[in-house]
């Protein structure tokens, strides 16, 4: 049984979405193949994202999804301890059109299924059309026999926020305020929406992210939740960062901040990259109208805090840069009890995401 649930909200029916430090029992992936999106038809994207299936799958059992046209490839290129299964797809960012989960206290699971319009819609969406991947969130609810809630009126995307599953809920107004979002909707009744379906009690607003152009800047690449009552912010002191203003602005507003719970919020650093990640005017990547071009230059977005937390492992992104040991070592402190790993992911920087951008938890029930 996988229904539709109407009249109410996770909050209402006692959900919550738990902190992705809680037990999870399987991960999603979307294998890329966008040749508009990805360099060189993808395959060395397909490395990349195999490579990341196979780090979590040591901790975590890992799903993948796929086209009809990959799915012989993309099963060959993984181990048979990872199940594929094929989806219709527009590309790879399972967290943001997949569906977040929330559990109640009975080992009950069910799945919100936000509206997704490709990061802006026809305002500044990045890909046209968006409608195979606004599916995916019902196609793995399906699979998994959970009854979901479709916000039709709302759209959000899985790496705008991040929860302590304690009641708090970590965002940015660069993304949620935006206009290719919910312009219908004041920061309250956003606010208020966050609140019924994530089973929160209080928001906290950080300004910018670091990608306007790609995703209207996603917390997921600016900071998260380590534990209840703690976060992590990427943090540089060197001002000819890209990401210097809005790092160093995060980290001011979450040292100023409390949680649900009125505890004040204890706020680790995490390294930022020394060298900036950039497009190669040689890259082989199609050009299609109505989708965002990748240029000679482009500064990608290299964020060590894009990383995945699950189960007994942390997999973090790696871009051959002189600051990957000491990111590896300041998330080593982060989580004492868990095992670091990290997974070179320039590949992916390359096609407008990372480790966290690719992967979606789903908890234990």
């Amino acid at each position: 049984m996988a229904k539709r649930i109407e009249k109410t909200t996770p909050k209402q029916d006692g959900f919550r979405m738990p902190g992705e430090f809680e037990p999870q029992e399987k991960v999603w992936m979307i294998w890329p193949e966008r040749p508009d999106n990805w360099r060189d038809g993808g395959k060395p994207a397909q490395e990349a994202f195999a490579e990341v299936a196979k780090a979590i799958s040591k901790f975590t059992p890992m799903n993948v999804v796929v086209s009809q046209q990959q799915y012989q490839n993309c099963r060959r290129q993984l181990p048979a301890d990872i199940t594929v299964y094929e989806m219709s797809n527009n590309d790879a960012w399972i967290r943001d059109c997949g569906p977040s989960f929330v559990i109640n206290d009975n080992g009950e699971l069910r799945g919100n299924d936000w509206g997704f319009n490709a990061w802006g819609g026809l305002v500044d969406g990045l890909y046209f059309p968006w409608d195979q991947d606004d599916l995916i969130a019902q196609k793995i609810c399906e699979i998994e026999h959970v009854d979901s809630y479709r916000t039709e009126d709302f759209i959000l995307e899985g790496g705008s926020f991040h929860v302590d599953g304690e009641g708090t809920v970590l965002t940015t107004e660069m993304c949620l305020l935006s206009e290719g979002r919910n312009p219908h909707m004041t920061k309250e009744e956003i606010e208020q929406k966050l609140c019924d379906y994530l089973n929160c009690e209080k928001v906290l607003w950080l300004g910018d992210g670091i990608d306007p152009e790609e995703t209207n800047g996603h917390v997921d690449d600016v900071a998260c939740f380590v534990r209840p009552g703690e976060v992590a912010c990427i943090y540089t002191e060197d001002q000819n960062s890209p990401f210097y203003e809005a790092a160093q602005a995060a980290y001011k507003r979450l040292n100023e901040m409390t949680d649900a719970k009125g505890r004040k919020l204890k706020v680790h650093k995490l390294c930022c990259p020394v060298e900036n990640v950039t497009i190669n005017g040689d890259f082989k990547i199609d050009y299609v109208e109505g989708t965002m071009p990748r240029e000679d230059g482009d500064i990608c977005i290299a964020s060590y805090m894009n990383f995945l937390i699950t189960n007994n492992g942390v997999i973090v992104p790696q871009y051959g840069d002189k600051n990957d040991a000491l990111a590896l070592e300041e998330i080593a402190e982060f989580f004492p009890d868990k095992e670091v790993v990290g997974v070179n992911t320039v590949e992916i920087v390359y096609g407008g995401g990372n480790i966290h951008c690719i992967t979606q938890q789903q908890p234990q029930r």
